[in-house]
């Protein structure tokens, strides 16, 4: 049989391979309702430790949608234990394939404690997942803000910027001011969209109670009894002592290559006196770089990724504390007394 494939329809055969190859950018994180409330009590149940867990479901074009999750079991530093996680994380795996469930991987959830998850390890768990899966994402969940009424769940993304940056291992000034890379630009958040089916809907809808509430908490009007703004306050004075720590590194490393330059030059001019003195003589002048002298040996630049996360930590401290200030005045705003001592309160901590 001849071959009927023409030029155009070659041509127009690789454009359609080629787009299909290129994937759309990620927009949104569609998470099923019951994946959120599992999430959730794995959260809620072990605070204020850490967990991690495992989230499945479905890359489908521009939106990734999780479908379901596993918790992980609590392990410690350990070889041994290690290896049963990752034999605990492929049977259950096989067992949900069993059951005909979603069991691609997506990417994982975690626990974070008054929003603290600005971590060197965060960024390598998310190497380590991008080796296998080109987009996956980590959905995180602060326990402690719930007590607030706010259902602190995030989903996020390292930026593709800055994995170019960590591949290299290159975090000096100079590559940073290259690469146009800044502290708000590690992370990227996700929209989260939650999905549940018509029939949840519905259920939900009938256990809604038609009367309306009449009662007024007053019991939340009292600052002491929250510790929430206290803990965040605490947690960026110390952020604010470690950026301070990372500045002084900085400050250290500048003095040592402001001397290291002055005794380089006082070291060059002597030697090109010399070298005029031995051509006044007739003799080969001496070479003007001699790297096995201790003067030109290069300083290394102390990295910056430490003091973009204490920054980015920093901010997200600042969001929290405003936001929860927000509220507070709002829920004051019909009572002018307190609300008149709520702003004399933050304005002597402010100065």
């Amino acid at each position: 049989m001849a071959n009927t494939t023409t030029p155009t329809m070659a041509r127009s055969f690789l454009q359609v391979a080629a787009t299909e190859e290129v994937a759309p950018p990620l927009r949104a994180v569609q998470i099923e309702g019951l994946v959120v409330l599992k999430i959730i009590k794995h959260c809620k149940e072990l605070s204020p430790s850490l967990v991690t867990g495992q989230l499945l479901g479905l890359d489908v074009g521009s939106v990734l949608e999780v479908t379901n999750c596993f918790p992980f079991p609590i392990r410690e530093e350990d070889e041994e234990i290690e290896a049963e996680g990752a034999n605990y994380q492929l049977e259950m795996m096989r067992c949900l394939r069993e059951v005909n469930v979603d069991n691609n991987t997506v990417g994982w959830y975690q626990s974070m404690l008054f929003g603290c998850f600005q971590t060197v390890e965060l960024i390598e768990t998310f190497m380590n997942y991008q080796e296998n899966i080109k987009r996956c994402v980590c959905i995180i969940y602060d326990p402690s803000r719930a007590n607030q009424g706010v259902l602190a769940l995030k989903a996020l993304k390292l930026s593709d910027s800055f994995m170019d940056l960590y591949r290299s291992n290159n975090f000096t000034g100079e590559k940073l001011r290259e690469k146009n890379l800044s502290w708000v630009d590690i992370f990227e958040e996700i929209p989260i969209k939650v999905s549940n089916s018509a029939l949840i809907s519905a259920f939900m809808t009938e256990l809604e109670d038609d009367t309306p509430v009449t009662q007024c908490d007053y019991d939340r009007l009292q600052l002491s009894t929250s510790p929430y703004l206290e803990r965040n306050v605490e947690f960026l004075i110390e952020c604010m002592d470690d950026l301070s720590i990372e500045q002084q590194k900085f400050q250290y490393y500048y003095r040592n290559l402001s001397r290291q330059q002055a005794q380089q030059q006082a070291w060059l001019q002597k030697r090109r006196s010399e070298n005029m003195s031995r051509k006044a003589a007739g003799e080969e002048p001496l070479p003007e770089e001699d790297p096995s002298n201790p003067v030109f040996k290069p300083i290394l630049e102390p990295s910056r990724l430490d003091s973009f996360l204490i920054t980015n930590q920093m901010a997200n401290y600042c969001n929290q504390i405003n936001g929860y200030v927000t509220d507070l005045k709002d829920r004051l705003i019909s009572y002018p007394v307190m609300h008149y001592l709520l702003e004399k309160s933050l304005t002597t901590i402010c100065h």
